[in-house]
């Protein structure tokens, strides 16, 4: 009974997060009807679950470091092998995206994913041990290679769906979708592996994301009149535009010499490495100095999809009702809060409980620049046309900066279990790593402080 409980509250405590949030948000009125509101749903629940789920198929081998079946080394080499992949298939995904229509670049990415992760868990299955480096790195690679069609699908799609000024707001909502990939990977993926079998930690999100395939092919289209309702001006970057789109090099090329898509590319580049700077060192961080008994540790999925939750929506309130739709500022802000967090847990890395809660505060406002970005500026300055090409070039910058963390982190912190990991000076490089890369996050978004989509059109 006490383990069920202990099971069934966290679960509880995120669905009152999630009820909190969803209930107190502010309203952005442009004019849809109710039908189309309740269409609008049907189209992007599906997106952000089979998204949600995504996320399980990619963190999953978090676990394996976590666990000591792999070396940190070897993970770092894994990881980053596959952040680059992510990153570089943006030069194809993205303009295959923008032609193809974001419902089937879902369907690929969906069915793409299942099959590697089903793969992975096969051969751990057969082999009766974790697959060996190369052949987790290769299939994690592919893996990667579908996964990059994830974002710039949804974003492609949603970009046909709601107006500029309901974006931010509606960016947070997404993000608690998001958010629950990190839930579902890093508490429900590996207590499925313990509650069954090892090859489950793969398995389970691979049978799941072919069950999401057949899910999207129902219900998900790419535009509203796909639905039987008319298109509208949704007032972004491609807004009176028409004709055929873009050749992929002329399109990419365009995107490259935009100086504010470009920075904003490189603020999501730091997003990048902050972000899994932290989702994916705390725990072997806290395993080593004495924390793996603490609520945070245990529950960590939990904690980071309430602080995805509530850096999304932040981010989101402040970037429609207080900056007017810009989403440099709020960069702005959240980064500084990584900042001071940074700071604040180098003096004190001996006590990993207090350590937790900041990391948790860092956790909410990396999540909400990377939503903001990668989620919301992309449709904004790419525009519905260039939506999927944008968003491949901001969200693949992010995954640059995984790529860079990954060796960073990986080739300075010790081994988990080792004799060495079990000395907080050995933890050290851990925090202040993170500065740096925060104060150029900084000092970047304030140089597009203004910068805004300056078309206006009537709503739909």
């Amino acid at each position: 009974m006490e383990k069920l409980t202990g099971e069934v509250v966290p679960i509880l405590i995120l669905c009152a997060v999630i009820a909190v949030v969803v209930h107190r948000l502010p309203k952005i009125e442009v004019g849809h009807t109710a039908s189309y509101r309740r269409r609008r749903i049907a189209n992007w629940l599906p997106l952000g679950l089979t998204y949600a789920f995504l996320y399980m198929g990619r963190y999953n081998t978090v676990a394996l470091l976590v666990k000591g079946q792999i070396t940190g080394k070897a993970y770092g080499t894994i990881d980053a092998v596959g952040a680059v992949v992510y990153g570089l298939s943006f030069l194809v995904n993205g303009p295959l995206c923008d032609r193809l229509g974001g419902r089937r670049t879902m369907l690929i990415s969906a069915a793409g994913a299942a099959a590697c992760n089903i793969a992975i868990g096969g051969i751990y299955a057969a082999q009766g041990h974790v697959p060996s480096t190369n052949t987790l790195l290769w299939l994690n690679a592919l893996n990667m290679y579908f996964q990059s069609f994830g974002a710039v699908s949804i974003v492609k799609v949603n970009a046909s769906w709601f107006h500029l000024r309901e974006r931010g707001t509606f960016g947070g909502i997404f993000g608690i979708l998001i958010s629950l990939g990190l839930y579902l990977a890093f508490d429900w993926a590996p207590k499925i592996a313990d509650l069954t079998s090892p090859e489950w930690l793969f398995l389970a999100p691979g049978v799941i994301l072919a069950g999401m395939f057949f899910v999207c092919m129902m219900l998900v289209r790419d535009n509203p009149s796909d639905a039987g309702f008319p298109d509208f001006d949704v007032a972004d970057a491609s807004s009176g535009q028409s004709g055929d789109p873009e050749r992929a090099l002329a399109l990419i090329k365009r995107l490259l010499t935009n100086r504010t898509i470009l920075i904003i590319s490189f603020i999501s580049l730091c997003a990048g490495f902050l972000r899994n700077g932290i989702i994916k060192w705390f725990k072997p961080f806290a395993a080593g100095v004495g924390g793996s008994g603490s609520y945070l540790y245990v529950h960590w999925g939990m904690m980071s999809c309430i602080a995805g939750i509530t850096g999304g929506m932040f981010a989101g309130i402040i970037s429609d009702h207080l900056f007017h739709s810009r989403r440099p500022p709020v960069a702005t802000v959240l980064f500084a809060m990584v900042l001071a967090g940074s700071i604040a847990i180098v003096p004190m890395l001996g006590a990993p409980l207090m350590v937790s809660w900041v990391v948790a505060g860092m956790l909410m406002a990396v999540i909400g620049v990377n939503g903001m970005l990668s989620g919301v500026a992309s449709m904004d300055f790419g525009g519905k046309r260039a939506a999927g090409t944008a968003t491949g070039l901001i969200d693949g910058f992010v995954y640059f900066g995984t790529a860079l963390q990954d060796v960073v982190y990986g080739n300075l912190l010790p081994e988990k279990g080792s004799a060495a990991s079990k000395i907080v000076d050995n933890w050290y490089a851990w925090p202040i790593a993170l500065l740096p890369v925060a104060v150029v996050g900084i000092v970047l978004s304030l140089t597009v402080w203004n910068a805004r989509v300056g078309s206006k059109s009537a709503a739909h």
